[in-house]
Formats: C-alpha cells, sequence, structure tokens
C-alpha cells in the first residue's frame, strides 16, 4: 500500500468510487493503528483521511456505506475480544482548531437547554491505548482493553508490569479505573534494546509498541509501561466516589486509592470555569508538551458536573460532554532516500538521513539525526524505507524506526563507513559513536571555524571559504596557527588586501579575548561557552587549568567523576597547542570579578533564558546573556526547574508562552521580559 503525507490524503472525495477508495484505507489504516502493527499512515494523514470520508458522508447521507466504520469504536477496527465493559468505552470525537472547540460548546449548550454551569476539566490527552482495570478489594483482578466499546480484549498478563497501576492498593477498594497505557519516552527506549537483545524488530513508535505489548503473551522478556487514570466506574454496586461526583472529585477519590491519574502528570488537570479558560489551559498544555516524559496528541476538555454529563448524553462512538482538542502532529513518517556522514569538530562521525520533505510540527523536515552505527542497526534501516520521524517543538528531528509493512523490494541496509568521511583515514569503532582515528586533527576546518565563532575568538569574517583556503595552504594546523598569520597569508586566502588587512585587525583583536573565550576556542570534549567560563573562572589561569588533576577538576559547578579526566586527558593533549598559543602573546588569564560584581543583583540567584532577545538586549545570543548573568553575580541555568529563581522570556509572536514560561509560572519563578532584565544589569552591560 503507498504511504500518503497528510497533504495527499484525500480532502474532498468527489465520487463514489473514491469514496469508496478511501473507506477501504481507512480500514486498513485502522486495523494496523489498533493492532499494535506499524502504522500505513501516520496520525496527522489518519486524521485527514478521516475527516475526508465524515465530510462526505455528511453531504452525502443516502449514500453511505452500511459497513462504514465512522460511527464504530475504533472505527471497528481494535481487536475486539469476550469480556464485556461494565458499561461502555467509547471514544472521543475530535476538533482542531479554537472555533472547533466553541462549536463544540455551542453543540453542548444545545443539549443541555442551557450554558453549562458546572464547569470543565482540561487535561492531556495521553498518545497510547485505552483499557479498564478492575480492582475487587484493592487487588487488580482483570485489564481489558477498548475493542469495540462493549467488549474488550482480556490482557490481565501485564499486570504487574504497569506503573500507575499497582497489583495492591493500600486501600481495600473495588472499582473500574479508566485511562490509558503507554511508553514513556524513556521505557520506549529500554523496550527497543530490549527486543534488539532477543533479536525482535524495534517498535515504531511508543503508541504501537504499546498495543503490541499488551496483546502479546507468548514472549520471553516483560516490558515496563505506564498508566494513567482519566475515569473510573462503580464496580459490583460499590461507589468509589460520593454520588453526583465532579470528574475532578472522581479521579481525587482514584488517587487517594492509590492509581495514578492525569492530575498527576506534568501536564495536570485543571478545572477552569469557561471555554474560552480551557483554551489557555489548551495552549498551556500544548506549550509544556516538548517537555512531558511521554507522548500526548492533544488535550481533552469535559463537562465537569456529573448531571450535566448525564443531560447531554452519548453517541453511539462518544460521549457528547467531552472533546478531544487534536494538537499538530509531532510524528510523521516519510522515505528514507540517503544517509550522509559528517565530522564534528571532535572527529566524531556524525550520520544523518536524508528524507523526502514532510511538514513536521510547522516546519519542512528534509533531515533527521540518526545518533550513530549501533543505533542505525538497532533500528534496523534500509535505503528507501518508509520511517516514522519524531519531533516535538525545538528539538532536533529523530529517526524512530522503519516500517517494515512498507519496505520496497530490493531495499538495503544503511551502509556504514568504512573509513573516515573526512579524510579517508581509520575510523575508531572501540564506542558506539565512532570517530576519526585522528581526533580533531581531521575535522580541522570545523573546529578552527567554531573557534573564530562570535561566541569565542570573534573573528569576524573568518568564514568557511577562508578557513579552507588556509588549511589547504597548510597555513592553519591548529588553533594557534592563526595568531601567527599575516596579512599577506590572509590576503591570500581572501583574495583580497583590504579584506587580509581586516582580518589581521580581528586577529589581533582575539589575542586579548577573556581565558573563558581562547579555552572554549580548543573544542576540548565536554566543553562548551558556559562550562569554559566556569571552568576559566575557578581556576583563573591557563597554567591552573592544565596543572589540575581529575579530583581538582570536579570542584567545578557541573563537572562530575566521568567527565572530569576526559577534560584533563584534553587538556595534556592539546599541550602543543596551548603552547604556541602562549608564544604568539595570546592572554592566557581570566578577568577576576571585582567583590562588588559578585554581590551583583543577581547574586545568589539562578536565571535561565530563553527566546529571541529584544530591546537593549536585541541581537544578543544565548551565551551572551548567560555571560552577563555570571558578571552580575548570578548563576546561568539551561533548564527550568526547582533551582531556578528567574526565566529571561520574550513574549512569543503568536501570544502563546513557551514551555519554559509555562512551567516557570508553575513553580513560581519570576518571569522577566528582555527590556526588564536589562534594566537590572544595566551597570554591567557596557563590558558585556
Amino acid at each position: 500500500m503507498t504511504i500518503l503525507s497528510a497533504d495527499e490524503a484525500p480532502f474532498g472525495l468527489l465520487s463514489r468510487p473514491d469514496y469508496a477508495a478511501a473507506l477501504q484505507q481507512l480500514r486498513e489504516a485502522s486495523r494496523a493503528y489498533y493492532g499494535g502493527e506499524s502504522g500505513l499512515l501516520d496520525d496527522a494523514a489518519y486524521d485527514r483521511l478521516r475527516q475526508s470520508v465524515l465530510a462526505w458522508e455528511a453531504e452525502h447521507p443516502d449514500e453511505v456505506a452500511q459497513d462504514s466504520p465512522t460511527g464504530l469504536v475504533g472505527d471497528g477496527a481494535a481487536p475486539v475480544g469476550d469480556i464485556a465493559h461494565t458499561t461502555r468505552l467509547l471514544s472521543l470525537d475530535n476538533v482542531f482548531d479554537p472555533d472547533g472547540l466553541v462549536a463544540w460548546g455551542a453543540s453542548l449548550q444545545r443539549r443541555l437547554g442551557r450554558e453549562p454551569a458546572g464547569g470543565f476539566t482540561v487535561e492531556p490527552k495521553m498518545d497510547g491505548a485505552a483499557v479498564a482495570a478492575r480492582y475487587r478489594d484493592g487487588r487488580l483482578e482483570r485489564i481489558v482493553t477498548r475493542g469495540d466499546g462493549t467488549h474488550g480484549e482480556d490482557v490481565s498478563h501485564v499486570i504487574g508490569t504497569i506503573e500507575g497501576l499497582p497489583e495492591r492498593l493500600p486501600l481495600p477498594a473495588t472499582f473500574e479505573v479508566r485511562g490509558e497505557v503507554l511508553f514513556t519516552q524513556q521505557q520506549f527506549e529500554t523496550a527497543n534494546e530490549v527486543r534488539t537483545a532477543h533479536g525482535a524488530q524495534v517498535f515504531a513508535n511508543p503508541r504501537n509498541g504499546t498495543a503490541g505489548t499488551l496483546r502479546a503473551k507468548d514472549r520471553p522478556y516483560r516490558l515496563a509501561m505506564t498508566f494513567w487514570a482519566y475515569g473510573a466506574v462503580e464496580l459490583d454496586g460499590v461507589a468509589l466516589a460520593p454520588s453526583g461526583a465532579t470528574h475532578a472529585e472522581t479521579l481525587a477519590a482514584v488517587a487517594r486509592a492509590g492509581v495514578a491519574t492525569t492530575a498527576d502528570t506534568p501536564a495536570g488537570l485543571h478545572v477552569v470555569a469557561t471555554l474560552a479558560q480551557a483554551q489557555r489551559k489548551v495552549d498551556e498544555i500544548a506549550a509544556l508538551r516538548p517537555g512531558l516524559p511521554f507522548g500526548i496528541d492533544g488535550v481533552v476538555i469535559k463537562a465537569n458536573d456529573a448531571a450535566e454529563q448525564a443531560a447531554a448524553g452519548f453517541g453511539s462512538r462518544f460521549p457528547y460532554w467531552a472533546i478531544a482538542f487534536k494538537l499538530p502532529a509531532v510524528e510523521r513518517q516519510t522515505v528514507l532516500r540517503d544517509v550522509v556522514w559528517e565530522v564534528g569538530r571532535t572527529g566524531v562521525l556524525a550520520p544523518t538521513a536524508v528524507l523526502d520533505p514532510v511538514d513536521l510540527d510547522g516546519s519542512t523536515v528534509t533531515r533527521a539525526t540518526l545518533h550513530n552505527p549501533a543505533d542505525i542497526r538497532r533500528r534496523d534501516l534500509h535505503l528507501g524505507d518508509t520511517v516514522t520521524v519524531y519531533k516535538a517543538g525545538d528539538i532536533i528531528p529523530r529517526v524512530q524506526a522503519a516500517v517494515t509493512s512498507l519496505r520496497p523490494d530490493g531495499a538495503r541496509e544503511v551502509p556504514l563507513p568504512t573509513v573516515c568521511p573526512q579524510c579517508g583515514g581509520e575510523i575508531n569503532k572501540d564506542q558506539e559513536r565512532w570517530r576519526c582515528a585522528k581526533g580533531t586533527a581531521c575535522a580541522l576546518p570545523a573546529l578552527i571555524e567554531y573557534a573564530a565563532g562570535r561566541d569565542m575568538l570573534d573573528i569576524d569574517g573568518l568564514g568557511k571559504t577562508y578557513v579552507r583556503a588556509l588549511i589547504e595552504s597548510g597555513d592553519v594546523t591548529d588553533v594557534a596557527d592563526l595568531f601567527t598569520l599575516t596579512e599577506e597569508q590572509l590576503a591570500t586566502a581572501s583574495g583580497s588586501a583590504k579584506r587580509g588587512a581586516k582580518l589581521a585587525e580581528q586577529i589581533a583583536a582575539a589575542k586579548s579575548r577573556p581565558l573563558s573565550r581562547i579555552f572554549c576556542s580548543l573544542g576540548v570534549l565536554g566543553t562548551g561557552r558556559s562550562m569554559s567560563r566556569r571552568i576559566a573562572a575557578y581556576f583563573g589561569t591557563m597554567d591552573a587549568i592544565r596543572q589540575a588533576d581529575a579530583e581538582r577538576m570536579q570542584e567545578v559547578d557541573g563537572i562530575g567523576g566521568e567527565k572530569a579526566p576526559v577534560i584533563v586527558e584534553q587538556v595534556a593533549s592539546l599541550a602543543a597547542v596551548i603552547d604556541k598559543l602562549v608564544a604568539a602573546g595570546v592572554n592566557m588569564r581570566e578577568p577576576q570579578q571585582p567583590e562588588a560584581t559578585r554581590e551583583g543583583p543577581l547574586a545568589g540567584r539562578t536565571v535561565v533564558v530563553t527566546g529571541k532577545m529584544s530591546g537593549p538586549l536585541a541581537g544578543a545570543g544565548r551565551s551572551e546573556v548567560n555571560a552577563l548573568i555570571e558578571k552580575a553575580g548570578g548563576t546561568a541555568g539551561s533548564s527550568v526547574n526547582s533551582k531556578t529563581t528567574d526565566l529571561v522570556c520574550a513574549p512569543s509572536a503568536s501570544g502563546k508562552p513557551s514551555s519554559k514560561a509555562v512551567k516557570a509560572t508553575e513553580l513560581g519563578v519570576t518571569v522577566l521580559t528582555p527590556e526588564d532584565f536589562a534594566e537590572l544589569v544595566a551597570d554591567y552591560m557596557a563590558d558585556s
């Protein structure tokens, strides 16, 4: 079957044959979706296909096929089984934008005959598999899949493998809890490692892996999963929550009994009074999505009041009192055309997947990371494969797995390099991440370009073309050679006496950069701009850094037992380069901050920076702002957590808060605009 992108999936079906073909494709895709197989369509294409079928059926009600799956739970494709549900376990209807949510609200109001008065709940829509779990006297007796909504499969063999769904509760409670079983991202990676070790194919994505794992009874291994409850019903006539309890109160009772609920997730369960407030919560949860430890494909809004739920009622496939607000896809399928290998500044061989263009989370993706050769083999990737590509927020897209059912005839395994793609020399294969045996010497162009960058030596105008010319001429063999170049050599490399003179001025100015920048330009493994600042500030001089052993290096904030010996070894290996820098008159000291600075306006505060700077800081990069934070006595952080005191965050163009801003608000962290922050540290900006 040919894969369709979301744009290719039919939207306006024109004829009865088009409709019949779309129905057949929908059935096949649904069977794969709910059966735990590699999907024939990704989520975006599946949703679009389903919408097109629904739209055609709405326009041609007299021609709807009797066996159309659109009115069935799980499109009638989910394995049914023979276990009757206590009450129907239905799907949710979807909306895709704020207008759709408003329309759903109007529909709910018509069903109630008035405006809802009991408020709404807002919670994440986990991307896993729905199940019903039955507890009697505090013991988990049975787990049943959703199936067709009235009957499901008994999957009780997974009892004991699901976090959040304990085998025994601290209370002797009897009830049926309903929710979503899924793989967290960490559990998914572990599951694929286990499967690879047992000679099994890796899962294409966490959702398919979950569905397959729930149904598998004869595997020689067990895989850990996670459960979050989104509802509960009475079992054996025993009430868990008081009569008339709201949705939020019911989940609170489930949590007290010892089962994890959506309220326990990082996204939380929120009770709001209006749909406008619900929309704001949808936006906030969407912003949190990149940092969540599990996948979500939407946000669920429900009428909170039990009486209003009963009055709104149920359809054949979904309740009328709840709706799923679907979020843009962060996982798509496309075709792997090639794999290119590049050598980084530290000599690491980095594979990159070349893909057919696909729209993913608002951008067109043509390349994705593949990590390392072992990862490529673990994921069983072939050129020409249809692959799932995953991206969340601003994370670099990555290839998750091949959809083997769509593998073309003659597809061949992704070839791995036998020699270094940069220099043709030997490859060091001692670790999963292969390196050129020459190390940084092989990656000299990348290292020199890195060293000349704005955050390091800041040699303006020394770009890729001139760097390669200097290396090919033999004038530059390491970073230190930059400081011995003559105007004539620079003029030859740049093709202009004027440009040569300008570059010479820039290089002369670079000699007086602070030690932190000089050290960073060396490209020491395990260090970047922030870590280089910490090392330089702690030791003060290059001599002190060179004399430090691993134990002393660990005294620097952020350097642990694993990283310290690597840094020490790297510094020792660069002895000849450092000696040449000293001989060239390059600064080897870090300016010491005066006591007044150490007690500056940010003393004792940990500040995180995100987004594009504006106002007095317009054009400043994150490294520059982090340096300013440290000059003002603070500590620059990279992520918002319990230690963060301030977040410098520019408002987004869309008006929606970033994930860091949402988390900062939840933690009570002070959020500053770039202008507010600039005013706070104005006395330190002149020297930044």
